[in-house]
């Protein structure tokens, strides 16, 4: 199946790493909006390998942490035959063009993002260029396939940006409108899912507490041992957004809870107002067993077939070839390689 360049065309493409471990935020944050909007756009999810190595990953993990996280986004609702399917470093297209961006982007953007800033922390000088020069990547990542929308959640805008004034740069260089600029789409509700053990923490894989987080391969026993042992407070649930103020964990298990009903904390919280800690673990236990348990155990059920995801991740990669090479064509003939 081959995409059709239209003029009218809304297409996305959105990039995770494969770095092992996914959880409810992951879930609630991104994979779940992606299901959503591929019944409107065209859509390209891409696993990036390739950004996954700015930092030191070992091999078969990276393998096994490709996989996990292309089955995550399957068994929860992605259809890998509507929508593209892939991990980057089996398209070539997204190196080639990351270097002709390495050389339309200034050192001094760069040295503006934050990310780089908190992964790099003070020994900048050990960091590898590939995590300096990340945003050019990320750029090249949703300019080969000329995408005209971008999911990002708050970590992410600032990426983005960079990608718009890249594009912008690179058509103002060369006096060609050669890509789209494009738009963002902020991610909604439960974008920000908190540690179950700190709700001032962002829920991480990299937390060393197995019980911080929900991870989307956990059972239904794994599920409710962790909801009960989440962090609470002594007081009863509120009813206003106003009595929330200053209780980080009823915030974040409060807006789990209408995330995974997918609806608001304003419109829960009439529901839920009076109730003990106690009794609403086991609503929110219930809750999130019934979204999650079904894909853990389809999870679980593909990660027995590895063929099976490599196919599907071969298939998407041949598919996004189809889309990008084109592009490349274009963008080597503008800044005027000689090309057969």
């Amino acid at each position: 199946m081959a995409f059709i360049e239209k003029k009218d065309l809304k297409r996305i493409f959105s990039g995770v790493q494969p770095t092992g471990n996914l959880h409810l935020g992951n879930y609630l944050g991104a994979i779940r909006n992606w299901v959503n909007l591929q019944n409107e756009f065209e859509c390209i999810f891409c696993m990036v390998d390739m950004h996954a190595i700015t930092v030191w990953q070992d091999p078969e993990e990276l393998r096994k942490n490709t996989r996990e996280l292309a089955v995550g986004m399957i068994a929860s609702g992605i259809d890998p035959e509507k929508n593209i399917l892939f991990n980057q470093s089996r398209v070539s297209a997204h190196a080639e063009l990351a270097w002709v961006l390495n050389c339309v982007a200034r050192l001094g953007w760069l040295g503006r993002m934050t990310q780089f800033k908190e992964k790099a922390g003070k020994d900048k000088e050990n960091s590898s260029v590939g995590l300096f020069a990340y945003p050019n990547l990320m750029a090249a990542d949703i300019l080969a396939y000329k995408a005209t929308h971008v999911p990002v959640g708050h970590d992410q805008k600032q990426h983005l940006e960079l990608t718009r004034d890249i594009a912008k740069k690179f058509n103002t260089d060369f006096k060609k409108e050669v890509f789209p600029i494009p738009e963002p789409l902020i991610l909604g509700a439960g974008a920000r899912v908190m540690s179950l053990r700190d709700g001032s923490k962002k829920m991480s894989k990299s937390d060393l507490s197995e019980y911080s987080r929900i991870n989307m391969t956990d059972d239904a026993d794994a599920i409710a041992k962790k909801l009960r042992k989440a962090k609470t407070d002594p007081l009863p649930l509120p009813s206003t957004m106003a009595e929330l103020e200053g209780r980080p964990e009823a915030v974040n298990l409060i807006g789990i809870y209408a995330a995974l009903k997918d609806s608001t904390v304003e419109k829960v919280l009439p529901e839920l107002e009076g109730k003990q800690f106690s009794e609403f673990k086991k609503d929110i236990t219930d809750l999130a067993v019934s979204v999650l348990e079904p894909i853990s155990s389809e999870m679980s059920k593909l990660m027995k077939d590895t063929s099976y995801i490599d196919d599907v991740l071969r298939k998407g990669a041949e598919r996004a070839r189809v889309i990008a090479e084109p592009v490349i064509k274009e963008v080597y003939d503008t800044v005027g390689f000689l090309r057969d």
